[in-house]
């Protein structure tokens, strides 16, 4: 097949590298300095183009890719607030193909099925309150992590006692605290801490005065992501609409 990369920083030299192996051909590579090649005949011919950027231009790298009609596998969070509903809209009126996951790790999937199923149980039992922790490397801007908010709003939605989420505090690199763990009866707290390279390490804890039960997923490298998005491009090549893991992995 014939991908085109959207961003070239770790991840995206990570995915190239993946894609590469499995006997796929990366025809177009875009980056900040060469905007102009979304209008290249290259990246045009591409199958699927894999975007992991930022939260401030994944939209407007959605549209560019959409007037060509090239399919987007895209793990890019922060934008669906202001524009989830637009790019629903072009998925399921326009033709587009986007395929978006906060987390594209085989195991953060397994994780996230093991979260709504404990959640489930766990919504008979008004003597455990939730709460939810994010890990990740001193470089990741945004908190709570992506993945923490789909975990957060996936538990929320099995648990009654529960309305939503709120943040909580976050640790900063330097070690100084913001923010409260002092939160709403009926909110989940999400916490976060930004150490060290920390790929990403999630864990939900059940805590009642007479024990407690948690469950985690930690990554030992961003290898786990990038083989989750050639697979779901794999995928996304030979699908339309607006994907997720949940069809990608059914369970």
């Amino acid at each position: 097949m014939k991908f085109a990369l959207i961003g070239y920083g770790k991840m995206g030299r990570m995915i190239e590298e993946i894609a590469k192996s499995r006997g796929h051909e990366i025809v177009s590579i875009i980056d900040i300095d060469n905007q102009e090649d979304f209008d290249s005949e290259a990246f045009k011919s591409a199958d699927v183009a894999i975007e992991f950027t930022a939260p401030h231009v994944a939209y407007d790298n959605y549209l560019r890719a959409f007037k060509h009609h090239v399919k987007i596998v895209s793990g890019s969070t922060g934008w669906i607030p202001q524009h989830g509903e637009d790019v629903k809209r072009m998925c399921e009126e326009e033709g587009q193909t986007l395929f978006w996951s906060s987390n594209f790790s085989l195991g953060v999937t397994i994780f996230r099925a093991v979260n709504r199923y404990l959640a489930r149980i766990m919504n008979q039992f008004d003597a455990y309150t939730p709460e939810l922790e994010e890990v990740h490397h001193i470089h990741k801007l945004d908190h709570p992590s992506g993945t923490g908010i789909t975990l957060a709003e996936e538990l929320v939605e099995e648990v009654d006692r529960l309305t939503g989420w709120e943040f909580g505090q976050l640790t900063n690199p330097d070690g100084t605290v913001e923010g409260t763990k002092e939160v709403a009866a009926d909110k989940l707290r999400i916490d976060s801490i930004r150490r060290d390279e920390v790929p990403g390490i999630h864990s939900i804890t059940w805590n009642s005065d007479a024990d407690q039960i948690t469950i985690t997923h930690d990554a030992h490298s961003r290898r786990g992501f990038a083989l989750g998005a050639v697979l779901a491009a794999e995928y996304t090549a030979k699908h339309e609409g607006l994907l997720t893991m949940s069809d990608l992995f059914k369970f």
